[in-house]
């Protein structure tokens, strides 16, 4: 079973959170974030990965060090889970629709960390939530979880449409990237031999 845990305490945030990557989807999150809680609450949907997510954070400041910080402990997750990654196909990618919003979510776990992120998110903010912490939260993770992700909006006017679009895109991408490939179950999918 791909699983990890981990736990992550600085003086702005105190995080515990665990995956399971091959899970059935439940969930249960609490970060002191409303809208965060509710896209990563629909991630663990959509990917079918079982994820905890527990955060105690300074968002009496405001909400960018929970955010980068739990994306950081995402990725770490992710990284760990995986491990040499034998079997697994490597590569996903959907064009997912959301009402008005239509985004592109492809990714490659593929060791080396990368993110294009075009997004055109009219508003700063959605409800107490700027807007600008989804590009924070998937630059902390893929920088941690050593993969490249390209997210792309190719239509979309409302926000909330917008971001949850590309969270339940890069969950469904990355659903197809972990699943393990039952042609090749017993090898690493790269040339080199190690990814």
């Amino acid at each position: 079973m791909k699983n990890a845990t981990i736990r992550r305490t600085t003086a702005e945030t105190d995080i515990s959170l665990s995956i399971v990557l091959d899970g059935s989807g439940i969930s249960d999150i609490n970060t002191g974030c409303g809208f965060l809680d509710h896209m990563l609450t629909l991630f663990a949907r959509h990917g079918r990965f079982d994820l905890t997510v527990l955060c105690k954070g300074d968002v009496e400041v405001d909400d960018h060090h929970t955010v980068e910080d739990i994306g950081i402990c995402l990725g770490q997750a992710f990284a760990e889970a995986l491990g040499d990654k034998r079997g697994i196909n490597r590569y996903g990618s959907i064009i997912l629709p959301m009402d008005e919003a239509l985004i592109l979510a492809a990714v490659d776990l593929s060791g080396r960390s990368f993110l294009r992120y075009a997004l055109s998110i009219p508003t700063e903010k959605v409800g107490t939530f700027d807007t600008e912490l989804v590009e924070e939260f998937f630059l902390a993770f893929t920088r941690t979880g050593a993969l490249t992700l390209h997210l792309k909006q190719f239509d979309g006017t409302n926000s909330h449409h917008i971001i949850e679009g590309t969270f339940k895109a890069v969950a469904r991408a990355l659903r197809q990237a972990v699943a393990v490939d039952p042609d090749a179950a017993d090898e690493i999918p790269s040339t080199k031999g190690v990814l």
